[in-house]
């Protein structure tokens, strides 16, 4: 089984969005005092790779807590979005994915803009799903979250965040900075995005991995 972290790292220093707090990392335990080590963590939960709760946009909208374990692992179909570099992602890139797209349960855009991570260029021109094809997704009852590597859905200096509401509205969970898509070979992967189980959960970091299994053991991939 080949196993493919999708996972940016969580630092003092690492790329937020902007207005958000840095992570702080400060000893709670050392070996010098207490024999052990233990850190006190202390991060928005919208920090690095993770996930967006329809809660998050909707003040009725369901956290991450209050759904399903289910909809956290599922097949993953990745879609090539790396042409689209400081435009648009429009449905005719998403359309030609539609037969593998009903076997799965995420989609993952691949724009290639994790490779910006740290460098200004990452908060901007990452391409946009279009209107069209946000509501083409929205509507494929089947997925239940879809994921990209860059910072957000919706621009970043987007007010009402149109793409995040539309994809939010029909109950599916975001996924933002992933990194790693073009370690997974073909489009086709199972994807795990488990979530910090904790109350009122409007988003949480993730450890995000893509599993494969070796060559010659059927996959749908």
């Amino acid at each position: 089984m080949k196993i493919i972290d999708l996972t940016q790292t969580i630092s003092e220093k690492m790329p937020v969005y902007p207005g958000t707090e840095q992570p702080i990392f400060s000893p709670s335990s050392t070996f010098a005092k207490d024999g052990f080590l233990e850190t006190f963590l202390q991060m928005v939960s919208h920090t690095g790779t993770h996930l967006d709760a329809p809660g998050h946009m909707f003040e009725q909208g369901a956290t991450l807590d209050q759904l399903s374990i289910e909809q956290f692992c599922g097949m993953g179909v990745i879609i090539d979005a790396t042409s689209c570099h400081g435009g648009e992602i429009p449905l005719s890139v998403i359309e030609p994915y539609g037969g593998k797209m009903r076997l799965c349960q995420f989609v993952l855009l691949k724009t290639g803009y994790d490779r910006y991570w740290g460098k200004e260029q990452y908060f901007d021109g990452y391409p946009l799903l279009t209107a069209e094809a946000a509501e083409y997704l929205a509507g494929q009852e089947q997925l239940t979250g879809v994921g990209i590597d860059a910072i957000s859905f919706d621009k970043i200096d987007s007010n009402d965040f149109p793409i995040h509401k539309t994809l939010l509205s029909t109950g599916k969970i975001l996924i933002e900075n992933l990194t790693n898509l073009d370690g997974i070979w073909g489009n086709m992967a199972m994807i795990s995005v488990l979530p910090l189980k904790y109350s009122h959960a409007d988003g949480s970091p993730v450890r995000a991995v893509a599993f494969q299994p070796p060559p010659g053991i059927f996959c749908p991939c």
